[in-house]
């Protein structure tokens, strides 16, 4: 099963942290490999997104989510509704000496073909996603992300 994890620790309160991350609409702004993102239904723990992200030769694949765990400045979990791949992830944030310490975990089951034949694809993918929290951090101690 590919799986994925990173962790940094963010110049930032962690409620400003949670906020950001907590509202996909900001995702293209420290996750590259989003190409749209809407709103579908709800908020905070009953969020549904519709999401776009690059797949093979730049091509649009979808990759909507919706919130299963919402814990305010501690947890926040998604699992993918749509797509030909659909991770599971969580969130993890702790207040630090400096700000916020910010785990995130992905992974993903696949079977059959799926699994013989795009294995090292969805490993790669992941490790892009969870290395993305290195350009949020960035983009949170830069001030042009406030939540």
């Amino acid at each position: 099963m590919p799986s994925a994890q990173n962790q940094v620790t963010i110049a930032r309160p962690v409620s400003e942290v949670f906020a950001f991350v907590a509202d996909g609409l900001n995702g293209p702004r420290w996750r590259p490999g989003v190409l749209d993102i809407s709103l579908v239904s709800g908020s905070g723990p009953t969020a549904v997104y519709k999401q776009g992200v690059k797949g093979p030769a730049g091509r649009r694949i979808a990759a909507d989510y919706r919130i299963t765990a919402y814990e305010p400045d501690r947890r926040l979990s998604f699992a993918a509704t749509a797509g030909p791949v659909r991770p599971a992830g969580t969130y993890l944030f702790e207040e630090t000496a400096g700000g916020t310490r910010l785990e995130f975990a992905l992974e993903a089951e696949l079977t059959g073909i799926k699994k013989f034949l795009m294995s090292g694809v969805v490993q790669k993918t992941m490790d892009a996603e969870v290395g993305a929290i290195e350009r949020l951090k960035a983009v949170l101690e830069s001030g042009t992300g406030s939540a």
